[in-house]
């Protein structure tokens, strides 16, 4: 049993307890996460399913380059080109599984409609003067109009990417898609363009991460920001 004292000091924390309690549930009610963990959780499985993608990918390439360029052996994944295969196939199917998640999650939360919609031409036109002349502001837990384009044009390059592996991967079970996308040949280069367009954009997004460090630590805490309709979200 504990000593009297300690007791004693157990039940004069107790009130204090209760109302940091009530203040912190006061508190949830009137705000909710900038990120909730769903969008979390997918979003670090995505950014380790893409390293290891593009490694593998990379690898892949230099089997049979496109250009009169490879990618140096040490940026690669797999040590040979079966290795490389069975990496870049292990991960895909991560990465399509993820990205469903992410996709349900995002329909049935709202979050698309909350913080990627609208997306006009005028706001993006608005925003990306803003933006090159840095006058944009940023809002903690709100996407400008540019920001919204940039993650909508990365899903779209992200579902081209998924076909046009499928096309190449097995281009006799899926003539029609290989036909589709003109051939395997061009086939091979709509899956190197798509990558190329979802490389630019992890680039873009980690030098505004840079630029603005605070939106980090909310990608991994969740961060706080005030609820607008005053019930808590998850």
């Amino acid at each position: 049993m504990l000593p009297t004292a300690s007791w004693q000091a157990a039940l004069v924390a107790c009130p204090r307890t209760v109302r940091l309690c009530l203040i912190q549930k006061d508190l949830d009610m009137k705000t909710r996460p900038i990120h909730p963990w769903p969008v979390r959780l997918t979003h670090w499985v995505n950014a380790v399913g893409m390293v290891c993608m593009f490694m593998s990918g990379w690898a892949i390439y230099n089997a049979s380059p496109l250009m009169p360029f490879t990618f140096p052996k040490i940026l690669t994944l797999g040590g040979w080109l079966g290795g490389s295969i069975a990496w870049h196939f292990a991960v895909m199917w991560l990465l399509v599984i993820n990205g469903l998640v992410y996709v349900l999650y995002s329909v049935f939360s709202r979050h698309f409609k909350r913080d990627l919609l609208p997306v006009s031409p005028s706001q993006v036109k608005r925003d990306m003067s803003d933006a090159l002349h840095f006058r944009l502001a940023h809002v903690k837990g709100q996407y400008n109009a540019v920001q919204r384009l940039m993650y909508w044009l990365v899903l779209i390059m992200g579902v081209l990417v998924v076909v046009s592996g499928l096309a190449i991967w097995k281009p006799v079970q899926f003539q029609g898609l290989v036909a589709l996308l003109g051939g395997f040949d061009f086939a091979r280069w709509v899956h190197f363009g798509a990558m190329t367009a979802i490389g630019a954009f992890v680039i873009v997004h980690l030098l505004l991460v840079m630029l603005v460090p605070s939106t980090l630590l909310p990608m991994i805490t969740g961060g706080r920001q005030p609820n607008e309709d005053g019930a808590a979200k998850p």
